[in-house]
């Protein structure tokens, strides 16, 4: 690390967590809080805005929003064990009630296979996607192409990024559990 880097300002969420082994690790932290936070409230305001005709969706939060679009992903019905591990949450009661929410609200259906539960969209949950996509594109589209260089490759490459740290969390939550 250069003299300028030691003295610059961290921007961080704790300064107490600040090591002097890897300073920046507590701003990669403070930088996925504040983005998770973002994403979860463009998630809920941009859903409001989509279902401005279904006013029986108006309460959903960020993990049933997640959940339904995690239940139309490909087209395919998913059993609660699939979309638990695709947003990676372990307590599936958290999203078992997110489930439940949809299918009170008509946004997707439950239909029992054996001893399992496949979930699909339904119809109104389908136009509910289509237009929250619409909305996605008119307010985020456009506003990354003002960022500059951000690229379709520099977004892979930012995806994939996120991935690996999510893999180094997991594996960190794996082993904390043993110390």
């Amino acid at each position: 690390m250069t003299g300028k880097d030691e003295n610059r300002s961290r921007i961080v969420s704790s300064a107490h967590l600040v090591s002097d082994k890897a300073a920046e690790l507590s701003e990669v932290e403070y930088g996925l809080i504040v983005a998770g936070n973002a994403f979860g409230v463009w998630t809920v305001r941009g859903t409001a805005a989509a279902a401005v005709d279904f006013p029986e969706v108006a309460d959903l939060g960020v993990i049933d929003i997640l959940s339904l679009h995690s239940v139309n992903h490909r087209g395919r019905p998913k059993r609660l064990v699939d979309i638990c591990f695709k947003l990676n949450v372990e307590d599936t009661h958290v999203v078992n009630y997110a489930l439940k929410k949809l299918v009170k609200a008509g946004l997707i259906i439950g239909e029992k296979q054996g001893k399992e539960v496949f979930y699909s969209t339904t119809d109104k949950g389908q136009s509910l996607i289509r237009r929250y996509r619409d909305i996605r594109e008119a307010c985020l589209v456009d506003a990354f192409s003002a960022l500059g260089e951000v690229d379709a490759e520099s977004l892979s490459e930012m995806a994939r990024q996120l991935r690996v740290l999510s893999g180094l969390y997991d594996q960190a939550a794996r082993s904390a559990t043993n110390m």
